[in-house]
């Protein structure tokens, strides 16, 4: 199952890579840097994040599988869901709703936050072989 999330979390990493890369395009070629903070969000969060979770479970054994699976899902939705709400929230497109562009953007972030501290927990559940 560790092997599973690994390459799991390197190609969800990857898609955020391409996404922020095309991102990082489009405002080049635009003249404009209004996506720039969704845009950093996109490279750090969801490219830089996930592949690295994703090589650390390449390269370590963890005890809990279970607890691999919910890191996994949190920093995947958590990442998907604080990029996509902060675009919801600052440029409000398709007259989305403010207050669902809010708790997009809010959820998001705190399913990251867990997220990063379920990492905390893998890592101090570390197979010593």
């Amino acid at each position: 199952m560790q092997q599973k999330w690994s390459l799991r979390l390197i190609r969800a990493g990857a898609l955020f890579g391409l996404l922020g890369a095309y991102l990082g395009s489009h405002m080049a070629g635009a003249g404009s840097y209004a996506l720039r903070p969704i845009h950093a969000h996109i490279l750090l969060v969801g490219w830089l994040s996930l592949f690295v979770y994703g090589l650390f479970y390449k390269l370590y054994k963890i005890k809990s599988p279970k607890l691999v699976a919910v890191h996994g899902w949190t920093a995947i939705i958590g990442a998907i869901g604080l990029t996509l709400g902060m675009y919801l929230q600052f440029m409000q497109p398709f007259n989305i709703n403010e207050t669902f562009a809010l708790v997009a953007y809010i959820v998001g972030g705190s399913l990251l936050l867990l997220s990063f501290a379920v990492f905390v927990l893998v890592t101090f559940r570390i197979d010593k072989e």
